[in-house]
Formats: C-alpha cells, sequence, structure tokens
C-alpha cells in the first residue's frame, strides 16, 4: 500500500513539474525598445524614460517660471514679456 502511494505521489509531482511554465524573455526587447527611443529622439533620458535634464538639449525654453503643468506662470513679468512680444 506504501509502495502505490509512494508511485502515485512521485508521478503527480513529476507531471507538475513537467507542467511548469518557463519565464519569457523580454529583457532583451526591452532594452532594445529604451535604445531605440534614445536614438530616434537624439535626446538623452533616464533609465525611466524621462527626458535627462542635465542636458542642454532636454531643458525647456520658457525665460521665466513655469508650472507644475510645464506652461507659464503668467504672474511674473518676465513670462509676460514674452507673450507680448509674440
Amino acid at each position: 500500500m506504501k509502495r502505490l502511494l509512494t508511485g502515485i505521489l512521485i508521478m503527480l509531482i513529476s507531471a507538475s513539474v513537467s507542467m511548469a511554465q518557463t519565464p519569457a524573455k523580454k529583457k532583451s526587447a526591452e532594452k532594445k525598445d529604451k535604445t531605440e527611443q534614445t536614438t530616434a529622439a537624439n535626446k538623452p533620458v533616464k533609465k525611466d524614460g524621462t527626458p535627462d535634464k542635465r542636458y542642454k538639449v532636454n531643458k525647456t525654453d520658457a525665460k521665466g517660471p513655469v508650472k507644475k503643468d510645464g506652461t507659464p506662470d503668467m504672474r511674473y513679468k518676465s513670462n509676460k514679456d514674452g507673450a507680448k512680444k509674440s
């Protein structure tokens, strides 16, 4: 009886191990996508994909302070002068 239960247990364990899924290789595809983004835009980016502000190419052209959404803050004179010129 013990041999029968042990045999059945071994068969069940081997069946469950053989059905285990193997992880897909997504890392290489993700690395290629990041390099394509960098070369396509020709702008340096951080690991998370946001522009790296240490480089002049990525800095904004706003002359004065900006709001959180990136638009010029019109409470400041430097931004008002820029709006009048254009």
